[in-house]
């Protein structure tokens, strides 16, 4: 039982350094060929971990190899149209301003219902309000709306809003973010001070403590209790 459990953590941290190594897509919408590389790695890391006779190196290697060919597809695909249509294929236009592309839907295996299906997770319920919808080769739809249907946006309405900004995480879970506090270019007394004026005692009471770059504080305690505050802050990031 202990030689499973180590071949299973080996083979394990093994997935997960080449996981990272192939980069965040592996994680989120992938490519076919991501896909493909994806269940060969799932399929080749299952076999040393349950068979004991089979040394953990014969998954390795070929985890590794296949690593290798990912790198490789992907340079082909940023340095080559052609490689790229190969292995990625192309959009497609499901959906034009002459209507539903029935020879596109064929050609991708996709019924009415799996268009609509994609048209709604665009927050269009409806074909009237879509121009032009395209199915991108990771299997997304993305649709252009027709103009009537567009949102308003605040050049639209003529309105002058200040930039928006990204809050940096001071505090999280009770813990400094030491590295955040360097980029604000604050130090741990900052912190304090926020939490004094929030009448929190113990920064392990706090969940989450935010600041963006107009001083704006954003502070949830454990306790569900969140308060909002402004402070003199000119930091920029």
């Amino acid at each position: 039982m202990f030689v499973i459990l180590c071949r299973v953590l080996i083979i394990y941290f093994v997935v997960l350094l080449y996981l990272r190594i192939m980069g965040k897509r592996q994680l989120g919408e992938m490519q076919p060929f991501e896909l493909v590389i994806t269940l060969l790695m799932a399929d080749i890391a299952s076999l040393p971990m349950t068979q004991t006779s089979m040394p953990v190196l014969f998954g390795i290697i070929p985890l590794t190899m296949l690593v290798v060919v990912h790198f490789f597809v992907c340079l082909l695909s940023r340095k080559s149209l052609f490689f790229r249509r190969v292995f990625n294929g192309k959009p497609v236009i499901v959906v034009s301003p002459q209507g539903i592309q029935l020879n596109a839907l064929k050609e991708l295996n996709m019924s009415i219902d799996d268009l609509m299906e994609g048209v709604r997770a665009c927050n269009y319920f409806s074909l009237e309000e879509v121009l032009y919808a395209i199915v991108e080769t990771n299997g997304v739809i993305t649709v252009i709306p027709k103009k009537d249907a567009s949102n308003v946006t605040i050049n639209d309405l003529n309105l002058k809003l200040p930039e928006n900004t990204l809050p940096l995480i001071l505090v999280s879970s009770g813990k400094v973010v030491n590295s955040n506090l360097k980029i604000a270019n604050i130090d741990k007394t900052f912190v304090d001070d926020i939490l004094n004026k929030c009448k929190i005692d113990d920064l392990k009471d706090v969940l989450l403590l935010t600041i963006d770059t107009t001083g704006q504080v954003f502070l949830e305690a454990k306790n569900g209790q969140s308060q909002n505050l402004k402070v003199d802050f000119g930091g920029k990031w």
